[in-house]
């Protein structure tokens, strides 16, 4: 016990101090998508406020685990990753919404998205996986046994979730570069993977496509997904630089701007809180970017650090996503914003996170010491 609490003195509290002002955030920007002239609590609020709240209590259980004990779960973890995904096709549990069958229902509780918690056990695995084979990824052979690995999971959760997906490509990406993948190799299977997108997209299903078309023809509003983003749009540009004030967004009272609580609620906080809330709200992103990756600078042993990385990337691709997709200048993919979006798997599994984060870095310190 004398160890822990040594330990807990390598805590980084900065991080805990910036999820928890984006809880703030998160929570009042969801109240405000209720269409009330102020603070009120629903069932929406309230499903946020527990899923934060066990997400804190899953923070502290995880900084008493060491994060080298996983290392003995491996074939365990994968295993029950793959098992997890496909329980949205046992008949009366898996649930269709928004196109996609991604959600198990827990009748008259709540809906699970079990992508949103396998990403935890991707960047896990995938970080075992890069740590042992290191010295592999300057061959082609090498790389392609990594994809190889990775790959089921992936193509489970592409099946029906195109921006989940996604997800797990960019952590697959930025934990293989991290690993030391040799970069003229990496090159040449990008401009491989970059010349079959055609044929991709034929495979791609019909709302998916729509999305593509609606990025290629912004000005077309005949495609479904070009007047969501046309509207998102509006209510960015019309919050100004100060913003119309906290609950008295027009553009959200009107219910134009499209699924405000999750996917666009970023165009819900620059319609309210003008460019200056935007703005701040991304440099309360890129401060905990950067707390999280001297976490990583500071840590000695690879696996450890490929962790530390991979939830780096995790957030950093869905920030970045989410916010470019509300102004247009990305597809829109389904891609919540970590920490603020609605949903009570995104913000439990970005906790978790969190919580991984930590415990690595709390032992990598105590290591140099």
């Amino acid at each position: 016990m004398k160890y822990f609490f040594r330990l807990l003195k390598n805590l980084d509290k900065s991080i805990l101090m910036l999820v928890s002002v984006l809880a703030v955030i998160s929570l009042v920007m969801i109240s405000s998508t209720a269409y009330s002239d102020g603070f009120v609590i629903n069932r929406d609020i309230i499903i946020q406020a527990l899923a934060y709240l066990l997400g804190f209590i899953a923070v502290v259980i995880l900084i008493f685990i060491d994060y080298k004990s996983y290392l003995h779960f491996e074939k365990i973890i994968y295993g029950v990753s793959i098992a997890f995904l496909l329980t949205v096709y046992i008949p009366f549990i898996g649930k269709e919404q928004y196109g996609a069958r991604s959600w198990i229902q827990i009748p008259h509780v709540t809906t699970i998205q079990p992508s949103e918690f396998v990403k935890i056990t991707f960047v896990i695995l995938m970080a075992i996986y890069f740590s042992k084979h290191r010295a592999d990824l300057d061959t082609l052979k090498g790389v392609l046994k990594a994809a190889l690995y990775a790959s089921p999971i992936i193509l489970i959760v592409l099946k029906e979730d195109l921006g989940s997906a996604i997800v797990f490509c960019a952590i697959f990406v930025v934990m293989l570069f991290y690993a030391g993948v040799d970069y003229k190799l990496f090159a040449k299977l990008a401009g491989c993977f970059v010349a079959i997108l055609p044929i991709i997209y034929l495979f791609m299903a019909d709302h998916q496509k729509n999305r593509i078309l609606a990025f290629l023809h912004p000005d077309d509003l005949s495609i479904s997904s070009t007047y969501q983003v046309w509207m998102s749009k509006i209510a960015i540009g019309s919050g100004g630089f100060l913003g119309k004030g906290l609950f008295h967004g027009s553009q959200k009272e009107l219910d134009f701007i499209p699924v405000q609580k999750s996917d666009f609620i970023f165009s819900v906080v620059c319609e309210e809180l003008g460019m200056v809330g935007g703005i701040l709200l991304i440099l309360l992103f890129s401060i905990l970017l950067y707390r999280m990756a001297l976490i990583a600078r500071d840590i000695v042993d690879l696996y450890g650090a490929l962790i530390v990385v991979g939830f780096i990337g995790m957030f950093g691709f869905q920030i970045f996503e989410n916010i470019a997709m509300t102004m247009g200048i990305m597809p829109v993919a389904g891609i919540t914003l970590p920490f603020i979006s609605y949903g009570g798997s995104s913000i439990l599994s970005n906790m978790i996170a969190v919580g991984l984060i930590l415990s690595v870095g709390m032992r990598s310190k105590q290591i140099n010491f």
